[in-house]
C-alpha cells in the first residue's frame, strides 16, 4: 500500500522539477509555489484515503452508531430491580439469596487471606481447587476430568460461558439456543459475530421440542447451548433428553456448552444429568458452575469450566487475557469447604423446604403452578386471574402490591406471553411469609 510519505515526496519531486522548466530565477518562486499546492494535495488525500477528520468535541453518536450490540437494552432484572426499590417492594425477582452464607466457609476465607494468600493465583486456578473439583465430578457423575489441563476456575459461570463463546465463535458461526434463555448467551453470540438460531420450549410444560431442534442444525452450527436445571422454568433436562441431543450431536462436529449453574439443587429425588455423565457429550462439551449460586454466595463471582484438554487449551487463551485469575484467599477456602461433600450434597434438601413452603402457603392463591424441579426459582401461571401481559402485570404487583417477579416473555422469542411470572424463593422464610400474604390476597 503507498504510504502518506511516499507520496509527500513523489508529489514534492514533480513540483521541484516544473519549477526548474521555468527557469533558474524563478526556480524559488515556482519552489514555494509547489510547496503550497503540494500541501493542499497531501491534505486531500488524507481526507480522501486516510478518512482523517478533526473534531472540536467527543461525536459520540459517530461512535456508537456502529454499536456492537445495538439491539441490547437495559436488562428486566435491572428494571424489575429499580423500580422494586422505588416502590419499597418485597423482591422475589433477583436471583440471590437474603440469608448469609455458612459461617465456616466466610472463616476459612478469613484464614486463607490471613495465612497471606494475596496475590494472584496460578492462571487456570488454585490447583487444589481444580483437583477437588476433579473428585466431585468424577464421584457425581463417572467422568474423570484431569485437573491440570481440563479444569479452569472463573470469575463465575457467566465468564465461563463468555470465554467459550469467544473462543469459539466467529463470522458467520450459528449456535442453537432454546429460549426462554438467561439473557447473557445472546450478547456473547453477537460480539463475537455469530448468529443465534433459536428453538423455542414448549408452553406450559417447557419441554424441548426435538423435531424442531433437528432441523435447526446445520453444518453452520458450530455451537449447542443448553441449561440444565434451568431458568427460568425450573425444568431438568431427562436421561431421554441427553440421550436424544447426543443422538442428534453425535454425526455433527458442534460444541455443547452446558450451563449447569443450579447443578446441586434438584427436588423431589430427581437426578442431575450433567452432560459429563454421556460419554459423546463430554467429548463436545464445556460445562460451566457456580460456586457463587451453591453456597449462598453470588457476590463473589467465581465458578468453574470443564472440558476436554482441546477445547480447554483455547478456553485458557482467551480466558488468561480476559481476567487471567479469580480470588486467591476464596479458591483456597473453597479447596477446604469442598472436601466435606455434605456442603453441597444437602443442599436439595435445604431449597426443596423454602420450595414446598412457599408453594404450600399459595395455594389458597388464585395462581396455578407446577413446582419446580430445580433451581430457585418457580413459576406461577395467573391465567385465572387475568390475560393481561405479563410484564403489566408484574409492573402493577410491584407498584400497587409491593411485590418483585420477573416476566419471562423477555426470555422468549418475539416476546412470546405464557401468562407467567417468576418467583425466587431463595429467601428467609419471613420474606417468604410476607409474599404469600400479598399472593393471596392478589
Amino acid at each position: 500500500m503507498t504510504s502518506f510519505y511516499s507520496v509527500k515526496d513523489d508529489l514534492l519531486n514533480a513540483e521541484l522539477i516544473e519549477g526548474i522548466k521555468v527557469g533558474k530565477h524563478e526556480v524559488q518562486h515556482a519552489y514555494f509555489k509547489g510547496r503550497r499546492k503540494l500541501n493542499q494535495m497531501v491534505w486531500l488525500y488524507f481526507m480522501t484515503f486516510s478518512k482523517f477528520h478533526t473534531f472540536t468535541f467527543m461525536n459520540y453518536a459517530l461512535l456508537t452508531s456502529k454499536s456492537k450490540l445495538p439491539d441490547v437494552k437495559t436488562t428486566i432484572f435491572t428494571t424489575v430491580g429499580t423500580l422494586a426499590r422505588k416502590h419499597n417492594a418485597i423482591d422475589l425477582s433477583q436471583g440471590f439469596p437474603n440469608f448469609d452464607a455458612d459461617p465456616k466457609l466466610l472463616s476459612l476465607v478469613t484464614d486463607a487471606m490471613e495465612s497471606g494468600h494475596n496475590q494472584y493465583a496460578p492462571m487456570p486456578g488454585y490447583l487444589g481447587l481444580r483437583e477437588v473439583i476433579s473428585e466431585k465430578i468424577e464421584t457425581l457423575h463417572n467422568h474423570r476430568y484431569n485437573p491440570e489441563n481440563e479444569i479452569t476456575v472463573t470469575v463465575g459461570a457467566t465468564q465461563a460461558i463468555y470465554t467459550a463463546i469467544t473462543a469459539f465463535i466467529g463470522l458467520g458461526d450459528e449456535v442453537i439456543v432454546i429460549k426462554p434463555a438467561y439473557d447473557c448467551y445472546e450478547p456473547a453470540i453477537a460480539l463475537n459475530g455469530g448468529k443465534a438460531i433459536y428453538v423455542q420450549l414448549n408452553a406450559p410444560d417447557y419441554t424441548i421440542d426435538w423435531s424442531d431442534f433437528k432441523e435447526k442444525i446445520s453444518n453452520r452450527t458450530k455451537m449447542v447451548i443448553i441449561n440444565t436445571p434451568h431458568n427460568p422454568s425450573g425444568k431438568i433436562l431427562s436421561k431421554q433428553d441427553m440421550l436424544m441431543l447426543q443422538e442428534l450431536l453425535k454425526p455433527t462436529n458442534s460444541i455443547l456448552l452446558s450451563d449447569e449453574v443450579y447443578e446441586h439443587i434438584i427436588f423431589d429425588g430427581e437426578t442431575h444429568h450433567s452432560a459429563s455423565r454421556f460419554k459423546d457429550l463430554a467429548e463436545r462439551s464445556f460445562i460451566c458452575a457456580s460456586f457463587g449460586k451453591t453456597f449462598h454466595v453470588t457476590g463473589w463471582k467465581i465458578g468453574y469450566c470443564a472440558a476436554p484438554a482441546e477445547l480447554m487449551n483455547e478456553f485458557r487463551k482467551v480466558h488468561q487475557f480476559a481476567v487471567f485469575c479469580v480470588d486467591h484467599p476464596v479458591q483456597r477456602a473453597l479447596a477446604m469447604y469442598l472436601k466435606n461433600t455434605a456442603h453441597y450434597l444437602e443442599l436439595n434438601n435445604f431449597y426443596q423446604q423454602k420450595r414446598d413452603f412457599f408453594l404450600n402457603g399459595i395455594k389458597a392463591s388464585r395462581f396455578k403452578f407446577t413446582p419446580s424441579q430445580g433451581t430457585y426459582f418457580q413459576l406461577l401461571d395467573y391465567t385465572d386471574i387475568t390475560m393481561e401481559n405479563d410484564e403489566s402485570l408484574g409492573k402493577r404487583l410491584i407498584v400497587d402490591h409491593r411485590l418483585a417477579s420477573i416476566p419471562i416473555s423477555s426470555f422468549n422469542i418475539k416476546n412470546r406471553n405464557d401468562h407467567m411470572l417468576r418467583f425466587c424463593f431463595a429467601k428467609k422464610q419471613d420474606t417468604l411469609e410476607k409474599a404469600i400474604e400479598i399472593l393471596c390476597s392478589f
